[in-house]
């Protein structure tokens, strides 16, 4: 069934299995009552249950949380909190400046990307050790035909937040997961390939753990929607307490223009 016949047979009715609400009555959260089973839970926990179907343990909630928190850096120059920042300078409202900031957030090469393709990276990686094939093996194949996300960082190769998500994640008995071990493995790989400035950066080891709680791409890049949010209020709000506009202002003699001359305007 396809075309005008599928269209039809959805034709004046919702048909779902994530919940309903009945306003003065009750409201369904995929197959439970909220507010009987979730009146007290933690909110990662729904978000991710809303996510996946799933329950996760109160250890992988606090690790979750953890990976949010780590990277949570209210620093106006980071592309996406700059967004909200110019909200905050130009007094625009709160929701359209942290909304248009996540949005951003998804970017190819930094931010949501790189996390998405290290998730993906991580289980054809898994699947082709199943299958017989070396590691090794694997990531060469995967650095002739493409860049390796998750291993490589811009101005310092360094990744500040490595120490703490991993001391968590040991901390709560969740470091010995296949995926964990295997993201330290393919960075001892590219330093033994010659490529020693490629080590581990956050995509790869939150992509890691995800995969090693059993999240698909798509539930890991709903779950890291969020994962910047904590830092862009700060730069919003110090920017709406500023003169407007006065954030980043660019004078006209700061711009390298190599267009036309000055024209004279045409009436």
């Amino acid at each position: 069934m396809n075309g005008p016949i599928l269209l039809e047979s959805h034709v004046g009715i919702l048909r779902t299995r994530v919940g309903a609400c009945w306003p003065g009555s009750r409201a369904v959260f995929r197959g439970v009552d909220l507010h009987q089973e979730f009146n007290d839970a933690d909110w990662m926990a729904l978000y991710l249950y809303g996510i996946t179907g799933r329950r996760f343990t109160a250890q992988q909630v606090r690790l979750l949380h953890g990976i949010w928190v780590n990277t949570s850096y209210p620093d106006t120059r980071l592309w996406n909190n700059r967004v909200a920042a110019l909200a905050g300078s130009v007094r625009s409202s709160p929701v359209l400046g942290v909304a248009a900031a996540l949005a951003v957030s998804e970017a190819r090469i930094y931010g949501g990307g790189p996390g998405l393709r290290a998730i993906d990276f991580f289980q054809r990686a898994g699947r082709a050790v199943d299958a017989g094939q070396s590691l090794r093996a694997f990531v060469e194949q995967e650095l002739a035909a493409r860049y390796i996300y998750g291993y490589g960082r811009p101005i310092d190769a360094h990744d500040e937040r490595l120490p703490w998500l991993g001391g968590l994640a040991r901390s709560l008995g969740l470091a010995e997961g296949r995926f964990f071990k295997m993201a330290f493995e393919v960075e001892q790989t590219l330093a033994e390939l010659g490529k020693p400035s490629l080590k581990m950066n956050y995509a790869a080891m939150t992509a890691a753990l995800g995969a090693d709680m059993g999240l698909s791409p798509r539930e890991f890049q709903l779950f890291r929607v969020p994962l910047f949010l904590a830092g862009m209020p700060p730069c919003l709000v110090e920017a709406a307490e500023k003169p407007e506009g006065a954030l980043f202002p660019t004078p006209c003699d700061g711009v390298a223009y190599t267009g036309p001359g000055k024209r004279s305007w045409r009436k």
